[in-house]
């Protein structure tokens, strides 16, 4: 949404703050997983295994998160207007970051997020010998989010590289529409502004939107499969609310980076 220069610095700094929590709690997350699994093997809790056994697998989720965060940071534009005087040289330095930033974050980050998501809830269904308890589940499964990321990797990074090309014809009605592509505008309205803003192009979001999409139908699916399985209700409220939030703020965060392409940047006074 366009934006004057102290809102965005604002939204940056809450953007960064909220990142640096998320990283905090991570870290303390993975602090406690070895702490756990430590004293399961220390103390001989071998009916705590099953709880411990994917202690790699949510290590990874917390690494992509903050993976994820970290993305989120860099393509701020309020470290690089805040830093030093830019020549007209580093307008494609920044451009180049609002690419990788879209490869990383939506073309690996998200896509290796949910797809560990959905194998550490899937894990409860599977048989005990091949499941959670299989000393190869983590290795295994590591592999597959890995496997099935790759697709998701290739397009997008293929969608940033022929975007160029896609602009190049001229002729009216035939030439693709700029925001389908741009991955950065000009931050003041004019072709010669020192500043990148990260945009989201359009291509990019309908592919991750249908990745997403399909993902979270299977969520849902497996999420009702857990819930006949559960007895306890406290754990049930704990699979609704995830399952919830999951098909509803998702597909939220896919609409909103698709109606992005309606907003304008507006001139910024630095």
């Amino acid at each position: 949404m366009p934006l004057t220069s102290a809102a965005a610095d604002a939204f940056g700094v809450v953007t960064i703050c909220l990142v640096a929590i998320l990283i905090l709690f991570g870290l303390l997350c993975i602090a406690y997983s070895f702490y756990l699994r430590s004293r399961v093997r220390s103390q001989g809790y071998f009916q705590l295994s099953y709880f411990s056994g994917p202690w790699i697998i949510r290590i990874t989720f917390i690494l992509f998160v903050i993976w994820w965060g970290v993305g989120e940071i860099i393509r701020l534009s309020l470290l690089r207007r805040k830093g030093r005087v830019l020549n007209a040289l580093d307008y494609k330095w920044q451009e180049t970051i609002c690419k990788g930033y879209i490869v990383s974050n939506l073309g690996f980050a998200e896509p290796c997020l949910l797809l560990t998501l959905v194998f550490l809830l899937r894990a409860p269904l599977q048989k005990m010998e091949s499941g959670i308890l299989c000393r190869k589940w983590n290795g295994k499964t590591a592999v597959y989010v890995v496997l099935f990321c790759l697709p998701m990797f290739v397009f997008q990074l293929l969608v940033i590289l022929i975007g160029p090309q896609l602009r190049k014809d001229k002729s009216g009605s035939k030439r693709l529409p700029h925001y389908f592509t741009a991955s950065a505008t000009h931050g003041m309205q004019n072709a010669a502004s020192d500043i990148a803003l990260c945009a989201f192009p359009l291509l990019n979001t309908i592919l991750h939107g249908v990745f997403a999409s399909a993902l979270t139908v299977y969520l849902f699916w497996l999420g009702r499969r857990i819930l006949k399985l559960v007895i306890n209700k406290g754990l049930q409220k704990r699979v609704y609310t995830l399952i919830i939030s999951v098909s509803s703020f998702l597909p939220l965060r896919i609409l909103l980076l698709g109606l992005s392409v309606l907003s304008k940047a507006r001139a910024f006074s630095i």
